[in-house]
């Protein structure tokens, strides 16, 4: 289905969005904070102001490319002119679990807590990933034997080319007040966080395991990760909780059990409170142990 700048299809079974590309020319779709039960990427092609995105804000300029996971949030306050190209993609469509040795976008376009969910992306990049756009929209008019296969091919291509693009940037610079330890603190908290946050949920157990003043962890944390610590190990457990909701069919109070939570209605107000979403209207919208169908 295709409406001016506008290309969809929708998923036949139950009538929701399968895959969606269209162009923008002012900020307006985005100006107002959007929680979409599907992947959305946006190719900022002109324009320049912030990003709110989870619990932080970055500058942007053009040439970019955001990243946005199922109901991650996000607001854009942009200054004109602001225009570009959205791909938007349901994991019904296109599974970025199932297909990750293929494309190997998880961790870093998506789902990566310790990266802003932007990056700018060179001229070459940007050639490239305009080609594959247009590509993906031809399919879309055409309708053709294979629809499906041949968009979910460029789609994969483009994946790929966005990631190798964010994965060959350098580092971002360190804030003002580096010191030579920080970058091995800052990995030791990394590793800290992923071996440990199903069952150490509190920015002070973090704080003694590295062995250091927890004021002094948090001023680290929100200078290399512009999030506050609590919020970096609530993000992790948020994006645990929504591959194991996607990924298994697992109930909630077992999610709920294995990532350290004695309580399931605790557990579900506390993924409500940073989804914004329950976890069964997630399953529900989002997938339900679809990923090896």
């Amino acid at each position: 289905m295709t409406a001016g700048n506008n290309y969809t299809l929708v998923n036949p079974q139950n009538g929701n969005l399968a895959f969606k590309i269209f162009s923008f020319d002012n900020n307006s779709m985005f100006d107002h904070l959007q929680r979409l039960n599907y992947y959305s990427m946006l190719l900022i092609m002109e324009g320049n102001g912030k990003l709110k995105a989870d619990f932080s804000e970055y500058d942007f300029d053009s040439i970019s490319l955001m990243c946005f996971s199922p109901y991650q949030p996000f607001l854009i306050n942009a200054e004109e002119p602001f225009n570009g190209i959205a791909v938007n993609f349901h994991p019904d469509f296109f599974c970025i679990h199932k297909h990750h040795k293929e494309v190997a976008c998880n961790g870093v376009l998506f789902n990566n807590i310790y990266k802003p969910p932007y990056h700018t992306i060179d001229l070459i990049t940007k050639d490239a990933l305009l080609a594959l756009t247009g590509q993906m929209k031809n399919e879309v008019i055409q309708a053709d034997v294979a629809q499906y296969e041949l968009i979910v091919s460029y789609l994969k291509i483009f994946l790929i080319t966005a990631s190798r693009s964010k994965l060959n940037q350098h580092p971002v610079k360190p804030a003002e007040n580096y010191l030579a330890k920080e970058p091995f603190v800052l990995q030791q908290l990394q590793d800290a966080i992923e071996t440990n946050f199903r069952k150490n949920h509190s920015a002070g157990e973090y704080a003694d395991m590295l062995n250091i003043s927890p004021k002094a962890l948090a001023k680290i944390a929100k200078n290399y990760f512009n999030k506050t610590l609590t919020d970096l190990i609530a993000e992790r457990i948020v994006v645990e909780a929504k591959r194991e909701l996607y990924l298994t069919s697992k109930s909630v109070k077992a999610i709920a059990y294995e990532l350290g939570f004695d309580d399931e209605y605790y557990f579900s107000r506390f993924f409500k409170n940073k989804a914004e979403v329950s976890p069964q209207l997630y399953r529900e919208t989002v997938g339900f142990a679809r990923a090896g169908t």
